[in-house]
């Protein structure tokens, strides 16, 4: 049995070596020191308890490190992931609460099921039926939803809401709780993240750090803010000042225990974890795929859905809450050196060092840090130059796009991702109901033959050559039928019609019976129907259902046959 199949670990952990052991210890120490207030701000943002965060950033690492096969991708709590925790348990429990919490295991365990489910059934490809455009789209959305949740945290004052409608008037109606300390805190953090990521990398090179290491600790600047603002807080008894801290946060290690949550439960967020999966699963890929083509190596997408739902499975059963690969880690990861997922182990042991000791030290991090983290780790997301980008390209996906942020940020990100997939798929089916079908001529000279519209070409007024850029199905086959009655009811000349077959890679039923239609139709009128350049699979389907036999015309075995034939008989 080939066990690399099935634990894609084994194949690295057999060349393993010194000099790699070394690249990824490096890699997994900066990748600790971001880790530690990311899984705290994430998990502030998923409205889930500190130390829960950090659950969700140890287990997760080793087992995808065991079942993924990105040598890079780092998985743990993501911003948009948290989001759609948080939005989705709130109709079911208030946070702080054990049912909340409860809500928060049971999503990351039916988001792992699902996963793994997923790619035992090779539905890796589902990645094809999201446009990329509207995802990203979403995803922009989402970064600002999130932005605004935290402003909160940097305002001092309370808050609610999924969208920015009902966030925006929440922090209105309390703005009168204001409170200046902690808003030079919070400021103060974001001004300092936002300097470090333009200019600690120069700086760290001035001091003679090489660059290499310098553009991967340059990354790991949270670390700092939140070092000097728990100190700040500290030292000068902030929190007497009103300063929300982030208190105690329980010392210790995850308990492992898989508790079957009810079946209610599992209706409530069934549809809420399928959800979170699709987006997870198509933001990990995303990430996978785009560092695995700098190190010319295979991410397969199936097998990432085994890995990612190993991971989410982890999570619950250690007490966290959903995961996935995020994008600022994994690139941190992988410029840092990481050249296995052994750095992610050792990530994941440094995260558990953390927990078991450090936990103590982090009483007076003032929660405007955190939420200064998160809003500065977002402003990555948002992108709203695809608007500009798909307007000059196709304004079906930029209508596509803007109705998906639009939705997104007044309705909320369930429905934005609902409404995201769903527009996805109705803009391939739109697509492909109206395929292009082109009229096409000889080029004097050559046996070629193109469009009408676009070049100097030969046709004759009784033949009708039309080529549908396009497998024929269900949802298209009518647009090709009257796509031809229309034209021979306007030019009454035409004898016969030959279909140039040789972008069409499959026929289904449905389009079957249209050309059997289309044929007697035709029979009809005294115009023939005829065929070229048939795909031998095509022809097998084409032979086995009869039509062939009582095709009025012929079958060509190339477009230039049929038009010789046909204007020389």
């Amino acid at each position: 049995m080939n066990f690399e199949r099935f634990i894609p670990a084994l194949s690295w952990l057999k060349t393993y070596n010194r000099g790699q052991f070394s690249q990824d210890a490096t890699a997994a120490f900066i990748v600790t020191m971001l880790l530690i207030p990311q899984s705290l701000a994430y998990a502030m943002l998923a409205g889930v308890p500190p130390e829960v965060g950090l659950y969700s950033s140890i287990l997760p690492l080793v087992l995808y490190a065991l079942f993924g096969t990105s040598t890079s991708l780092s998985v743990g709590p993501v911003a948009v992931a948290s989001l759609m925790t948080a939005t989705s348990l709130a109709i079911i429990a208030e946070q702080g609460t054990a049912s909340y919490l409860t809500g928060a295991i049971t999503l990351a365990l039916l988001s792992g099921a699902i996963l793994v489910i997923m790619g035992v059934m090779k539905l890796g490809m589902i990645t094809n039926l999201l446009s990329h455009s509207v995802i990203s789209g979403f995803i922009s959305a989402s970064g600002i939803i999130i932005a605004l949740s935290q402003l909160k945290h940097i305002l001092g004052i309370q808050a609610h809401g999924d969208n920015v409608v009902t966030q925006l008037l929440s922090m209105l109606e309390n703005i009168e709780q204001f409170k200046p300390i902690t808003f030079v805190i919070g400021v103060s953090v974001i001004a300092f993240l936002l300097l470090a990521r333009r200019h600690a990398k120069r700086f760290l090179i001035i001091i003679k750090i090489p660059e290499a290491s310098a553009a991967s600790l340059a990354k790991t600047a949270p670390i700092l803010g939140v070092l000097s603002s728990l100190a700040i807080v500290y030292c000068y008894d902030l929190q007497s000042h009103g300063v929300a801290i982030t208190g105690h946060i329980p010392a210790g290690l995850p308990g492992l225990m898989l508790t079957l949550p009810s079946l209610e439960l599992i209706k409530e967020l069934a549809l809420p974890a399928l959800m979170i999966s699709i987006i997870g699963y198509v933001e990990s890929i995303s990430v996978g795929k785009t560092l695995g083509a700098k190190r010319r190596e295979k991410v397969k997408p199936n097998q990432e859905l085994i890995g990612l739902g190993a991971a989410n499975i982890a999570s619950g059963v250690s007490g966290g809450f959903p995961v996935t690969g995020g994008f600022s880690r994994s690139v941190v990861n992988f410029d840092a050196g990481a050249v296995t997922q052994l750095a992610s182990i050792m990530t994941a042991l440094g995260i558990m060092i953390a927990s078991l000791l450090l936990t103590p030290m982090l009483y007076f991090l003032p929660k405007a840090t955190l939420a200064a983290t998160i809003i500065v780790a977002v402003t990555t997301l948002i992108d709203f130059s695809i608007l500009k980008k798909t307007w000059q390209f196709s304004r079906s996906d930029f209508y596509a796009v803007l109705a998906t942020i639009v939705i997104t940020l007044l309705l909320g990100v369930e429905v934005g991702v609902a409404s995201g997939v769903a527009l996805s798929i109705a803009l391939h089916l739109y697509r492909t109901s109206k395929p292009h079908v082109a009229e096409v001529g000889l080029i004097k000279g050559t046996e070629h033959f193109r469009n009408v519209r676009r070049y100097e070409v030969d046709t004759s007024p009784q033949l009708l050559c039309l080529r549908p850029d396009e497998s024929l199905f269900f949802a298209n086959a009518t647009y090709l039928e009257d796509h031809i009655i229309d034209t021979i009811n306007l030019r009454k000349e035409i004898k016969h019609v030959v279909i140039q077959c040789s972008a069409v890679n499959e026929i289904d039923f449905s389009a079957l019976e249209m050309l059997e239609a289309l044929n007697l139709q035709l029979k009809s009128l005294n115009i023939k129907l005829s065929l070229s350049e048939v795909k031998g699979p095509v022809m097998d389907h084409l032979e086995c259902s009869g039509f062939l036999q009582h095709l009025n015309g012929k079958v060509y075995l190339s477009q230039f046959q049929a038009f010789k034939d046909i204007t020389h008989s």
